[in-house]
């Protein structure tokens, strides 16, 4: 599978917790927790997996400036993203901040697989051609395999 199809597939998942976490009534404070933690499971791990292997690629191949400040913006949504994690974190899920973290965390995320896909992906099908998308997947795939596997 080609890298963009990968983390496409990772955005819809996330997408669909997303929804199933919007769903919630304000007092499902367990499964609000529960969902979090899956979320911030698949969130950790497609980041670290874009960080480490798509974005210095697409960097290296950028043709211009706007291209490279692309990458320079995703690290920076990157960042916000695993900073409101780690306060959602620390923040117990019953806490009235708790719900309004998550939603902003949400359209952060959404705002950020959706510019990712509409732009940084159109062009990356179009500096890398689709042998070197398909090798960037297969690091991308080999990456979560062994981040997931147990110590």
């Amino acid at each position: 599978m080609d890298a963009l199809t990968l983390l496409k597939n990772d955005h819809t998942k996330v997408k669909g917790l997303f929804k199933e976490v919007e769903a919630l009534g304000d007092r499902a404070t367990t499964s609000r927790e529960r969902l979090f933690k899956e979320i911030d499971r698949e969130l950790k791990l497609h980041s670290e997996a874009e960080e480490k292997i798509f974005y210095p690629a697409f960097k290296q191949h950028a043709e211009d400036s706007e291209e490279r400040e692309e990458v320079a913006e995703a690290y920076e949504e990157h960042a916000i993203v695993a900073n409101l994690i780690g306060e959602l974190e620390d923040l117990d899920p019953g806490d009235e901040r708790y719900k309004a973290k998550l939603n902003v965390m949400i359209e952060l995320v959404k705002h950020h697989a959706d510019e990712e896909e509409s732009v940084m992906f159109k062009e990356a099908r179009e500096i890398f051609d689709k042998s070197e998308l398909d090798q960037l997947g297969e690091k991308i795939a080999r990456f979560k395999e062994q981040a997931k596997a147990p110590a």
